[in-house]
C-alpha cells in the first residue's frame, strides 16, 4: 500500500510538472514565433514602402529601374542590417522589367525572375514561396508593379534552434524534476504512511485480542444449549459471533494484504478439487434458503497460489451468493480454462429491488441497500477482502450484469 501511494504521489506530481513546462514551454515558442512574424512583416511593409530598397530615398537611377519616391520615416539600412531580399519590377502588361538582386547573393537574376514570374501568375498580395515570403505591389502613377522577396531562412532557422533547445531544456529538467519527486516522495508521504501502518497495526492486534474472547462466548453458549438446551437468546448469540468471527477475519485479511513486503506461499494445486470441498460447506445453507446451486467445473485445473487464501476467496463469493439471493433463486458456479490463466465464476439471481452500485461493490463497508444488508447478516467488507486476494495474486476480479440486470456475475481470473 505504501508503494502505491508513492508510486500515486510521483505520477501525480509529475503529471502537474508536465502540465507546466509543456504551457511554459508553449508560450515561449508562441510569443517567439508572433514576435519573429511581426517583425518579417515589418521589414517587408518599410521594403514595400521604399519600392523594394533599403537605400537612403532620394537615389534614382532610370537604368536600372523606376525612380523611388522620398517616404516619410523611412527605415534606415542599419535597422534591417542582415537581411536578405530581392525585388522584382513588373509593366503593365506583366513583363518583368528587371530583377535587383544585389541584396543577396544566392539568388541570380534568372532565378529571380523564375519565382517572381511563378508568383505573379497567382496573382496573390502576399504569401510565402519556399523560404521567401513576398509582397507583390502597384508602383505610383499605375506604372506597373513589384515584388519584394525576402529570405526568412534565417528568421525560421532560429525559431527552429529555441523549438529544439527548449524542449531539450524541458526534458532535462523534466528528468531532473523526476529525480528530485523520486528522492522526496518518501519524505513527503511518511506521515501518511506511519499513520497507516499504525491503522494496520491496531486492526492486528485487536482482531488477535478479539479472537479469544469470540472463541470464549462461543464455548460458553454451547454449554449454555448444553445444560439449558437451545433458545432464541442462545441462537441469536451464536449468530452474532459467527458473524463477528467472520469480519475480524475479514479485516486481518485485508490488513495483511495492504502490507507491502507480503509474500504469500505459493504452492501448486488443483483449483477443481478445492471448489468441490468448499462448494460442499454450502449446499445445505443453500437448501435452507430454498437456493439452487448449479456447478460446471473443468477437472484437473491446477494453479500456483495460496490455497488458504483461495479458500477464503471461494467462501467470500458463494456466502455473499447465498445471502443475497432470493428465496427460489439460482447459483451458478463455473470454473474453465481461459487463455491466460483460470476462470472462475459466481453468477446468481436478484431480486427486483437490487440497487447495487457495480464500480463502488469492492469498497470497504459499502452496502447497496442496508436495511437488506442488515436481514441477511453482512457487513460490506467481504468482497474488499476478495478483492485483496486476487490483487495480491496479480489477478482480476470483476463484477456486472446479466439478463437484464436480473443476475449478477462476479468473476475471477487468476
Amino acid at each position: 500500500m505504501i508503494k502505491s501511494l508513492q508510486k500515486r504521489f510521483i505520477v501525480t506530481a509529475m503529471v502537474a510538472i508536465s502540465l507546466l513546462l509543456a504551457v511554459l514551454l508553449g508560450v515561449i515558442n508562441v510569443v517567439n514565433h508572433v514576435t519573429t512574424q511581426r517583425q518579417i512583416d515589418h521589414i517587408l511593409e518599410a521594403l514595400v514602402d521604399n519600392l523594394g530598397s533599403y537605400d537612403p530615398p532620394g537615389i534614382s537611377d532610370f537604368q536600372k529601374g523606376p525612380a523611388k519616391r522620398p517616404v516619410p520615416n523611412a527605415p534606415r539600412p542599419d535597422d534591417m542590417l542582415g537581411s536578405r531580399y530581392f525585388t522584382v519590377f513588373f509593366s503593365n502588361e506583366g513583363e518583368i522589367l528587371f530583377a535587383d538582386t544585389k541584396h543577396i547573393y544566392a539568388v541570380s537574376e534568372e532565378d529571380a525572375e523564375e519565382i517572381a514570374q511563378e508568383v505573379y501568375s497567382k496573382a496573390i498580395s502576399s504569401g510565402r514561396y519556399d523560404q521567401f515570403e513576398y509582397r507583390l505591389q502597384n508602383l505610383p502613377g499605375d506604372k506597373g508593379s513589384f515584388a519584394v522577396f525576402l529570405d526568412t531562412s534565417v528568421q525560421r532557422g532560429n525559431r527552429l534552434n529555441l523549438l529544439l533547445a527548449s524542449c531539450g531544456g524541458g526534458v532535462f529538467c523534466w528528468l531532473l524534476m523526476l529525480l528530485l519527486v523520486f528522492l522526496l516522495s518518501k519524505r513527503a508521504i511518511r506521515p501518511i504512511a506511519e499513520n497507516m501502518e499504525k491503522q494496520k497495526q491496531f486492526v492486528t492486534n485487536a482482531g488477535h485480542e478479539i479472537k479469544t474472547p469470540l472463541a470464549i462466548i462461543m464455548a460458553n453458549t454451547d454449554a449454555m444449549e448444553l445444560h439449558n438446551g437451545e433458545n432464541k437468546w442462545s441462537r441469536n448469540i451464536r449468530a452474532q459471533t459467527v458473524r463477528l468471527t467472520g469480519l475480524m477475519q475479514n479485516l486481518l485479511t485485508l490488513s495483511k494484504m495492504d502490507e507491502d513486503d507480503v509474500v504469500l506461499p505459493m504452492t501448486e494445486f488443483s483449483f477443481s478439487l478445492l471448489l468441490e470441498e468448499v462448494l460442499d460447506t454450502f449446499y445445505e445453507m443453500a437448501k435452507t434458503k430454498m437456493v439452487s446451486v448449479q456447478v460446471d467445473l473443468q477437472e484437473k485445473l491446477f494453479v500456483k497460489a495460496n490455497r488458504e487464501s483461495l479458500m477464503q476467496l471461494v467462501s467470500i463469493l458463494m456466502d455473499n451468493a447465498v445471502r443475497y439471493t432470493p428465496v427460489n433463486g439460482t447459483i451458478s458456479v463455473l470454473l474453465q480454462k481461459k487463455e491466460r490463466g483460470v476462470c472462475f465464476q459466481v453468477k446468481n439471481t436478484l431480486d427486483s429491488a437490487s440497487d447495487i452500485e457495480l464500480d463502488r461493490l469492492f469498497e470497504r463497508f459499502y452496502r447497496g441497500n442496508a436495511a437488506r444488508t442488515q436481514e441477511t447478516g453482512g457487513y460490506g467488507i467481504g468482497l474488499s477482502a476478495a478483492k485483496a486476494i486476487v490483487d495480491a495474486h496479480k489477478g482480476k476480479i470483476s463484477a456486472y450484469y446479466e439478463n437484464n440486470e436480473t443476475e449478477i456475475v462476479f468473476s475471477v481470473l487468476l
